[in-house]
């Protein structure tokens, strides 16, 4: 299990922009498994939609992406100061509401690797019902690094 604090390390999105909770399971190079647990205290439920809280979809897509991002990073040995980055979806899918409350289960697969090139299969689940799924396409590359 990998907790916050080490997908902290890995990865610079930080709150309110953080959306995965810890990993559950992983098989470097092949599989992951993240989990995001979905509150009222959401910044993104105030406006959407006041009395009727839906978690926005490309949010959902986005924990996908930053679970994938630690697939990548557990994988690579070198990814110091490297960057996951989106590059393409295809095959999105959102299939039912994701609401306060929910715990969503994020399973990515490798579909294919071919260098810096990811491409993914992603499903997200609450309970055992498929909420959403997308095939996604990223890149790592360096990132620039402030000086201090």
């Amino acid at each position: 299990m990998i907790e916050i604090k080490e997908i902290m390390d890995m990865l610079p999105h930080r709150y309110p922009f953080l959306f995965i909770d810890c990993i559950i399971e992983l098989q470097e190079g092949t599989r992951i498994v993240g989990i995001k647990n979905v509150t009222i205290n959401e910044p993104f439920f105030q406006g959407h939609f006041p009395g009727e809280p839906v978690m926005p979809g490309v949010l959902i897509i986005e924990a996908m992406g930053q679970t994938a991002g630690v697939l990548a990073y557990r994988t690579i040995k070198d990814s110091q100061n490297q960057g996951v980055y989106l590059m393409s979806l295809n095959r999105v899918k959102f299939r039912q509401p994701v609401v306060p409350g929910d715990q969503l289960r994020l399973e990515l697969e490798v579909l294919k690797r071919r260098g810096a090139v990811w491409v993914f299969k992603g499903k997200a689940f609450v309970e055992h019902r498929l909420v959403a799924e997308a095939e996604i396409m990223a890149t790592m590359r360096d990132m620039e690094v402030e000086a201090e």
